[in-house]
């Protein structure tokens, strides 16, 4: 891991066109300290289950050592309601 946490709010997802249903996407979050952005994809995201983030929510996250534009280790802050997934 990379220095000390960050925080953030995630600003955009692109979808690559990967994964089973061609719905792989990749992420864009913004820091709030410095304002720099850093992409991430599903892999970074730390979490049990499905790993998805919505645009909006807040995160925490670490810069990543090898590549400085890249966050890794990223965790949701904001817990959405279970009813609107499964409601």
């Amino acid at each position: 891991m990379s220095g000390e946490p960050r925080h953030g709010t995630v600003i955009d997802r692109r979808s690559s066109g990967g994964g089973v249903n061609g719905t792989l996407g990749s992420y864009i979050v913004q820091d709030d300290e410095d304002q720099r952005y850093y992409g991430f994809d599903y892999r970074q995201i730390v979490t049990e289950g499905f790993r998805t983030i919505r645009t909006g929510e807040r995160v925490r996250f670490h810069v990543s050592g090898v590549s400085p534009d890249r966050a890794e280790f990223v965790i949701r802050l904001d817990r959405p309601d279970p009813s609107e997934y499964y409601g």
